[in-house]
């Protein structure tokens, strides 16, 4: 038996070998990236101040998706998982036996479990799990943080008795049939990233003055790109503004820390205290920077993930950009001068970060972790009064 398989087989039976109770559950899907989960880890946290039952996770066992999921006290389940392509690929062949193996492995954590209600937050783990409830009756909400649907979102909406999207006009790029099940709800945030603390980000930075503060978020998607624009344009910012960096997994900061500068590889606590620090943000156009960004109130300059990617970051920063929210810099726009000529406005005018701060800030939907709690709620009472 493999460690997943193990997980799956100790994790149904709970705590102490007890078999879950179907009106006391409630079932998360979803990972493959931490705009899958941190999403779904905030509508937990609003789940979890008006609902006291239990609630699990089912994922793919990446360690830092276990990771984050049990350090919010969360129950994990893994299951296998395959990749999602649109294109032609030998990989294909395999993934697809790793799909149907997940679709078993989900099928029976859910069949012990008896879940109230699934709710999916998309990426590719958690089509197996969405095919599996709707095989056992298990109602399957679904969400979708990007402007436009992924594959993952496309394939569960099938199933889902309610698809929650982030932008009205997602709703309107449905397919017809599907419309009447969807509501745009915004894109759920945790709470800590809209309390954190200035004065401690500026402390942990090393930051003691009052320079302006770019937080530049390289990601773990194509930080190369972002990392050498940073780079090249650093001289210019000398004296003008500080530069806190975060150069994603395996990337060494572009020089060492001083008081100008400082890079780091990954942050978790400590990110609510950074975006509180920060004057101005740039950094990929991912749904979690996005929307993270524009709940915390911050002028945002974005060079999105282009090649390689299905365009959904292309999409979302120039939809923020159109409403006065961010810049964007695209493909061949993503150049030194063109990021510096984006930054230099807001870093020598406060009234003009004042005022992309308050378009972002308009874009924010705070409420949504609650407003999705609440239909999960809604739903389930329901089924148990039936």
């Amino acid at each position: 038996m493999s460690r997943g398989d193990e997980d799956t087989a100790a994790g149904a039976r709970g705590p102490g070998g007890a078999r879950g109770d179907a009106e006391a559950c409630i079932a998360f899907t979803g990972g493959g990236t931490g705009g899958h989960v941190f999403p779904g880890l905030a509508v937990i946290e609003a789940l979890r101040e008006r609902w006291p039952g239990r609630i699990v996770w089912i994922g793919s066992g990446k360690e830092v998706e276990r990771r984050a999921v049990e350090a919010a006290g969360v129950e994990f389940f893994s299951i296998p998982s395959g990749k999602l392509r649109r294109s032609i690929s030998l990989k294909n062949v395999g993934d697809a036996f790793k799909v149907v193996a997940g679709y078993l492995a989900a099928r029976r954590v859910l069949r012990e479990l008896r879940p109230a209600l699934l709710f999916s937050k998309g990426g590719y783990v958690s089509v197996p799990p969405c095919m599996a409830a709707s095989s056992l009756g298990i109602p399957v909400f679904t969400h979708e943080s990007d402007l436009s649907p992924g594959l993952a979102t496309r394939l569960n909406a099938k199933r889902a008795e309610r698809i929650l999207v982030s932008w009205e006009r997602t709703v309107d790029d449905l397919p017809e049939g599907r419309r009447a099940r969807a509501v745009a709800v915004g894109n759920p945030v945790r709470r800590a990233i809209r309390e954190g603390d200035a004065a401690a980000g500026r402390g942990w930075l090393g930051f003691d003055d009052d320079l302006p503060i770019v937080l530049v978020l390289g990601g773990s998607q194509g930080a190369r790109q972002v990392n050498e624009l940073i780079a090249a344009i650093l001289p210019e910012l000398a004296g003008k503004a500080r530069v806190a960096h975060q150069t994603g997994p395996g990337n060494a900061p572009v020089r060492p820390a001083d008081g100008g500068y400082k890079g780091f590889e990954f942050v978790s606590d400590e990110l609510p205290d950074l975006y509180a620090a920060a004057d101005v943000i740039v950094g990929r156009a991912g749904a979690g920077t996005l929307w993270e960004g524009a709940a915390s109130g911050k002028p945002m300059v974005f060079i999105p993930l282009g090649s390689g990617s299905r365009g959904d970051q292309v999409e979302n920063a120039r939809l923020l950009a159109s409403r006065g929210g961010a810049v964007c810099l695209a493909g061949s726009d993503a150049t030194p001068e063109a990021l510096l000529a984006a930054l230099e406005p807001l870093l020598s005018d406060p009234a003009a970060r004042a005022a992309m701060a308050a378009a972002a800030g308009e874009t924010a939907r705070p409420d949504a972790a609650a407003a999705i709690a609440g239909m999960i709620l809604d739903r389930v009472l329901k089924g148990s009064t039936r």
